[in-house]
């Protein structure tokens, strides 16, 4: 998911959930809040700009290297395939969640529920029994997921903070490209992490929607600005790309798949974004404009950043940037975007969370333990951003263990499930099993190696040591 904030996870999740919490914006209403189509709801270019934001983020920032990581050229056309494949599962959800809403006489079925409901017409009498386990896991691979997010955001706001602040005395006005001169870091990113904490920790104490979209709207103006500042640099004087291998190992391809599903996983919102559409007769139209315009973004960036850095590409491209006060405003503005989404993504585990845990107290005890949790989860996304401190391998890692599952796995399965019955054709259900064993492939190999290479020895002084031009 992105940067720029998913806000219909937070509706999807107050729909799982039956979140009492009000609307993020005046744009937008909850889940609980369905209206019929033709009622006030989100025009076209309303949607469009909202599927946009909910897919550009982070995992954007790290696709230089991703490329790197596949080739030159299986980088680009993998990222096609993946972008094309993720679009198509979005597609067969939608279909699935429509079906089940008109057999179950439904306004809206949302993702949990579409797993749960389907299960509970499936043939087997184990899977129909224990059904609700469906929605349950969709909620648990969600939590994983905006957790996975927010630790990423952790490394990425300590590495950016840790380069302005150690290269301020050699920052100059005049913007040359970045020579490879290890400067041996004053303070590790550790530091840096722990001196983010207590101000996330305050953030996320905010629990009024309409508050935090206010942070979602700066968050989406100082994204764009960075954004044209790096394509404004990336696509001047590119070297000739002889010299990059149009293929890389297998090894790290495993890696590139764990980035790319993390960049695509935008599968968790369609369904209440389409039902808060004031027709939503017109959402595939804008689903299949918008991933579109993601799919070319994500290739442009990817492949023009490894083309412009080559094997200096770092785990995100900010860190490739001239040291000067020009481009370091760019790891600022990315990284105040970046700050302000943190309590938009982290809205998700703590709606799922909070409130069975406050079920179990008394209400004299609910809003102490309600903020113990609140802090308990950002220490939790702190410590694992510290423990772990490389940033692609940790985007890697969560893409592969739950995205692959809520964009490629589940939904092919859901579409075999829900319509086995009514004459599905031998073609559909052999191209759906093979969607679903390549994610579930891409799934236990991506973890393998992100694991493996996370297993290695880090030295946390230089883990994010920084680059300056001699």
């Amino acid at each position: 998911m992105s940067l720029l904030g998913r806000n219909y996870n937070k509706e999807l999740n107050s729909l799982d959930h039956r979140s009492q919490s009000p609307p993020e914006s005046s744009s937008s209403t909850t889940s609980e809040n369905v209206h019929p189509a033709g009622e006030a709801g989100l025009s076209m270019m309303q949607t469009l700009i909202h599927l946009l934001k909910c897919n550009i983020g982070t995992g954007l920032l790290g696709l230089p290297l991703a490329i790197k990581n596949a080739g030159l050229l299986v980088g680009p056309v993998s990222l096609l395939a993946t972008g094309v494949l993720t679009v198509h599962c979005m597609v067969i959800l939608l279909n699935c969640a429509h079906h089940l809403s008109q057999r179950l006489h439904k306004t809206f079925v949302n993702y949990g529920e579409a797993t749960m409901y389907s299960l509970e017409t499936c043939p087997n009498a184990w899977l129909r029994t224990h059904a609700v386990w469906g929605r349950y896991t969709v909620s648990f691979l969600l939590i994983i997921t905006q957790l996975g997010f927010c630790s990423v955001y952790f490394m990425f706001m300590a590495g950016s903070l840790q380069q302005m602040v150690e290269e301020a005395h050699v920052t100059s006005n005049i913007c040359q490209p970045r020579e490879i001169l290890v400067l041996t870091p004053i303070l590790d990113t550790r530091f840096y992490m722990l001196t983010i904490l207590p101000f996330l920790i305050l953030l996320v104490f905010i629990k009024n929607l309409k508050v935090l979209s206010i942070f979602s709207t700066l968050a989406n103006i100082t994204t764009l600005g960075s954004m044209a500042l790096i394509f404004e640099y990336i696509m001047q004087g590119i070297p000739h790309p002889s010299d990059l291998p149009l293929m890389a190992n297998w090894k790290s391809f495993l890696l590139f798949f764990g980035t790319a599903i993390f960049t695509f996983e935008g599968v968790g919102m369609v369904l209440p974004l389409k039902n808060q559409m004031k027709h939503p007769q017109q959402f595939s139209f804008v689903l299949y404009l918008g991933m579109s315009i993601v799919i070319v973004l994500y290739i442009c960036l990817g492949t023009l950043g490894y083309m412009k850095f080559g094997s200096d590409t770092q785990a995100s491209i900010t860190l490739n940037l001239p040291n000067c006060w020009l481009y370091q405003s760019v790891k600022l503005m990315y990284s105040t975007g970046i700050f302000f989404t943190y309590a938009l993504q982290f809205h998700v585990p703590a709606e799922i969370i909070i409130p069975f845990v406050i079920s179990q107290v008394s209400e004299s005890w609910a809003q102490l333990v309600d903020l113990s949790v609140r802090s308990a989860l950002v220490c939790l996304t702190c410590v694992s951003a510290i423990v772990i401190p490389h940033l692609d391998l940790v985007i890697s890692l969560v893409g592969s263990v739950s995205s692959s599952a809520l964009a490629l796995i589940i939904p092919p399965l859901l579409e075999i499930i829900i319509l086995h019955s009514e004459d599905m054709s031998y073609v559909t259900i052999a191209k759906n099993i093979m969607i679903s064993i390549l994610g579930l492939l891409g799934c236990i190999f991506g973890t393998y190696q992100a694991l493996c290479e996370l297993t290695q020895p880090v030295n946390h002084s230089m883990a994010n040591s920084t680059t300056i031009y001699a």
